[in-house]
């Protein structure tokens, strides 16, 4: 209940701004409804577009790259996202995470999610165009770890396994129980059963709060960045 308690009074100043905005934008759209309607130029859709589609571009030249094992990155551009990448202690840039998998010549990323993007709250198997899709995602990392063959092949059973038992989302980020997982948890445990603990990960805290950060799984010395892509 400390760990709930904690997370609880560190969303409190969170919630009380999130509504401020909220009737600050209320109050704005009802006083200048027709005054100040915010509309896209041809030119601004043009860029748009291009973006989605360089963005794509970039996507598609991972395939020769990325391995099964593989931790794959991703920078959302929504206010959830905002607020995970500022629980990172050491590298922002990120706020969700999972692992690659190679299956027929198909690459998917196993991960873990909560919100209204995953209803049923459990561990998906996305393909990567749409783990890093560029709708929502400003930009993607690849992380590899040094480990050898049958470590990755004991991984990739442990992901599949999580997979397969349906594990749900952890909204209270708890680390203590394997029950439910939260993103950075799911890899976390699941390369500690992979290599036999052979790699150890390093947590974060804020006061009594402990925790996996994304950051805390790259920085990682037997880690190494594969590619970093900025959508633009």
């Amino acid at each position: 209940m400390k760990n709930e308690n904690d997370i609880s009074t560190m969303l409190i100043p969170v919630k009380r701004w999130l509504q401020c905005c909220l009737l600050f934008f209320l109050i704005a759209c009802h006083n200048n409804a027709e005054v100040n309607k915010l509309v896209p130029s041809k030119n601004d859709s043009i860029i748009e577009a291009e973006r989605i589609t360089n963005a794509y571009r970039e996507i598609d030249s991972l395939q020769p790259i990325i391995q099964s094992g593989d931790l794959i990155t991703r920078t959302g551009n929504d206010f959830t996202s905002e607020s995970l990448r500022t629980l990172n202690q050491h590298d922002k840039t990120y706020s969700h995470c999972g692992i690659a998998s190679i299956e027929h010549d198909s690459i998917f990323v196993y991960h873990a999610l909560g919100g209204e993007f995953n209803p049923d709250q459990k561990i998906r198997r996305d393909a990567l165009e749409l783990f890093a899709e560029p709708y929502d995602n400003r930009g993607i990392g690849i992380f590899r770890y040094q480990v050898n063959n049958t470590d990755i092949k004991v991984l990739m059973a442990e992901v599949k396994k999580l997979y397969t038992a349906g594990i749900m989302f952890d909204m209270k980020f708890n680390l203590a129980d394997d029950d439910r997982m939260y993103c950075a948890e799911f890899v976390y445990k699941s390369y500690s059963v992979g290599t036999e603990k052979k790699l150890q990960f390093t947590t974060s805290k804020i006061n009594d709060f402990e925790f996996v950060g994304v950051d805390d799984l790259f920085i990682h010395p037997l880690c190494s960045e594969i590619k970093r892509i900025v959508y633009k």
